[in-house]
């Protein structure tokens, strides 16, 4: 008989979400508090960024122990529902 699993993800991980946005000053910022929000002991120093080619977007790689999947989908829906998000891999 074979076990029904919630996840194919081992918990916890290290688990690295990419939001991209508009290049928005304060938009690496609000990514950085929707994560904190979600993930307590968030640490920012997980946080990368990079700009597009002409400038007008940048990526924010935030990388979270997470604990479940239940954790990662709340944090997917946080990030999806702020306004000046465009997307997240």
């Amino acid at each position: 008989m074979t076990e029904k699993r919630e996840s194919a993800i081992d918990f916890p991980c290290e688990f690295p979400i990419k939001v991209m946005g508009r290049a928005d000053p304060d938009f690496v910022l609000r990514v950085v508090r929707i994560v904190q929000e979600q993930v307590p002991g968030f640490d920012d120093r997980q946080v990368k960024t990079a700009a597009s080619r002409r400038g007008r977007f940048v990526s924010v790689t935030v990388t979270v122990t997470a604990t479940s999947q239940h954790q990662l989908d709340q944090i997917y829906l946080a990030l999806n529902a702020d306004e000046q998000v465009v997307m997240t891999l």
